[in-house]
């Protein structure tokens, strides 16, 4: 039958090469897909949560981390889970420009925590939003990109995770929006919102 998704706003659609990576042949939906995904990344959250150990910025900020905690989040679900995309988006940098957008974002990360350049929650917010316009991966950017800024403050700066808005009575498809938004204003420089 084959993998038939439809896409809310802001969601990356997968290619057919992509589509084929499916590890599971018995999610044939949009909710099947989101189930699977979300159990593979309950198993991610709780591997971050297992390392109790305060981890250092030179060993979060970088490449192999970055791959490491994608895939912990999707490897049972997709083939490619760690690994960059290998096709261009309707967002994010061109495929061969993604190693070297994130170098410079690891770079300027680390920066910014050596040198106190913004407050801790303002880095891990930056570094998300950052991360998530050069989309690496094929699917789960969004998500990969809250994990990730949960765990640089969480385990860099020792503070509380974030609750991306799971604490809200807000409907979801409103949540959505909300946050949309938040990105398009961290687009033009202002981090407020997100």
């Amino acid at each position: 039958m084959g993998l038939e998704l439809q896409y809310d706003e802001g969601q990356t659609p997968l290619d057919e090469e992509e589509k084929e990576g499916l590890l599971i042949e018995s999610v044939t939906t949009r909710g099947e897909l989101d189930e699977v995904e979300q159990r593979n990344i309950e198993e991610a959250i709780r591997w971050t949560i297992e390392r109790r150990r305060k981890f250092t910025a030179s060993e979060i900020l970088t490449e192999e981390f970055i791959k490491l905690v994608h895939k912990r989040m999707l490897a049972g679900v997709w083939q490619w889970a760690g690994s960059f995309r290998n096709s261009n988006k309707n967002l994010g940098v061109d495929k061969y420009q993604i190693g070297t957008d994130l170098r410079m974002l690891l770079d300027d990360c680390k920066f910014w925590v050596e040198n106190n350049t913004y407050p801790p929650d303002e880095i891990a917010v930056r570094f998300k939003h950052r991360i998530v316009s050069i989309h690496c991966f094929s699917n789960g950017n969004g998500r990969h990109s809250r994990l990730i800024a949960d765990i640089i403050i969480e385990k860099i700066f020792g503070r509380e995770v974030f609750t991306w808005g799971s604490q809200s009575s807000i409907r979801s498809s409103d949540m959505r929006a909300t946050y949309l938004n938040a990105l398009r204003e961290a687009d033009r420089g202002s981090y407020v919102n997100l």
